[in-house]
């Protein structure tokens, strides 16, 4: 299937925007757990479940890129994304009519939702960093900050823009959660596929005016030397990189899911008023610093290098994980809490600017449709561990334990994060 024909290469940009401001969906999660794990509620989920939905989905958008990225190369990017909006619409709807149950929305908001997030995510990418290889960080950036931003739309419609759709919305006479599910694929479903349209790879040979391919196979620039998945899949730099993904991830995951819960707790015990509102706010601009890292990493890695960038962006989120309740202390409960989401959600968003880019530098970017793929599973295994290990500690508690039982987790993402700067200082590009 081929897209529209495309004379101006910022096109493609704004058709990635658009596509990644749906499948940003799977980082509004928060703003359903708290009526999801309501015992007097409709549901009635513990948190361990909720976080279950959420990890399944990630690790499912995951393992499906992988998938993706051979087909996209193969078939071309307009109808791998294309049927990854159809896919991503169809599990939000039927979650949204079938979703009464765990199991329900494990499999259609988890798994379902899920494999078209995967199927359209690498798309805008592995096309814009063809259309763009003199500016791969800043154009990777910019492809996916729209799933940052996005989550704050998809936050702020369900939860207070308008009156908020899981309090004013009814769909089908269906529980304001499985509504708002049911809302939500259908425009999914329409903004996927209109941005599929512009998916198109530029004709064999394009360069930018007034760009040369760099002569040297170096970390600052490079992307010259193609290695295929695997070759790449055998190298001690894939691993090295991998590991490090894992790791900063791991926090940034972490917070998504438990951000409404864990703040909720905090406030509340410091007798903060309103502190749904307030993590609802936070959660928003969460996802807007989630987007605005994306390109501002993206930006600095163009300057730095990507090496260099991961290094600082994984010490700088280690040191904030490891200083969370200080912040809290020394700036009040409220403005700590928000604030701290917002560097959290920062450096968080840069993963997503860095590694497809540093993916291209390492191994090539005719190639990184396809190796960004075997990546991204780094994600899914965060997208596991990370929300696990919140539910966890979570359900563990006693209701008398107030909100230090979230230290342990944010400990042990902090320390994940300051060894990934480590392992990533030490790792140097394959010959």
């Amino acid at each position: 299937m081929k897209g529209l024909k495309i004379t101006n290469r910022w096109t493609v940009v704004v058709g990635a925007i658009l596509i990644q401001l749906a499948l940003g969906a799977i980082y509004a999660w928060s703003v359903f757990t708290a009526l999801l794990t309501d015992p007097n509620g409709d549901y009635g989920f513990s948190a361990t479940q909720t976080a279950w939905v959420f990890s399944i989905g990630l690790a499912t958008f995951a393992v499906v890129m992988v998938f993706a990225g051979k087909w996209q190369a193969k078939s071309g990017p307009t109808i791998v994304a294309l049927t990854g909006g159809l896919v991503l619409g169809a599990g939000y709807i039927l979650g949204g009519i079938f979703g009464s149950s765990f199991l329900a929305q494990l499999l259609f908001i988890g798994v379902l939702g899920g494999a078209g997030i995967g199927l359209a995510y690498v798309v805008p990418i592995a096309v814009g960093v063809k259309w763009f290889p003199d500016k791969k960080g800043l154009i990777t950036g910019l492809a996916v900050a729209g799933f940052g931003f996005g989550a704050t739309i998809w936050v702020k419609l369900a939860g207070s823009w308008f009156g908020g759709l899981l309090n004013t919305s009814s769909a089908f006479g269906l529980p304001s959660v499985q509504s708002v599910f049911v809302i939500y694929g259908i425009v999914f479903a329409i903004m996927v596929v209109l941005g599929s349209l512009v998916m198109v790879n530029p004709p064999a040979g394009y360069k930018p005016e007034g760009y040369e391919p760099p002569v040297n196979h170096t970390a600052k620039t490079s992307g010259g030397v193609e290695f295929d998945s695997s070759h790449m899949l055998r190298t001690k730099q894939f691993y090295a990189i991998w590991v490090v993904f894992i790791f900063s991830a791991l926090a940034g995951l972490m917070v998504i899911y438990c951000i409404k819960l864990f703040g909720i707790d905090a406030l509340e015990y410091n007798g903060i008023a309103n502190a749904g509102v307030i993590t609802g706010t936070a959660m928003a601009w969460y996802a807007i610093f989630n987007g605005l890292g994306r390109i501002v990493w993206g930006m600095i890695s163009d300057k730095l290098g990507r090496k260099r960038a991961i290094f600082y962006m994984t010490l700088f989120q280690g040191v904030i994980m490891l200083m969370i309740y200080h912040i809290f202390i020394r700036f009040g409960v409220t403005s700590g809490f928000i604030a701290s989401a917002c560097i959290i959600g920062f450096n968080f968003g840069g993963n997503f600017a860095l590694f497809p880019a540093i993916t291209a530098d390492f191994f090539g970017n005719n190639t990184v449709g396809k190796n960004y793929g075997w990546m991204f599973t780094a994600y899914g295994f965060a997208g596991i561990a990370g929300p696990q290990l919140a539910g966890h500690f979570k359900d563990s508690a006693t209701a008398s334990s107030g909100p230090v039982v979230w230290m342990a987790p944010f400990i042990i993402a902090g320390v994940a994060c300051l060894i990934g700067s480590v392992i990533i200082l030490l790792t140097k590009p394959p010959k």
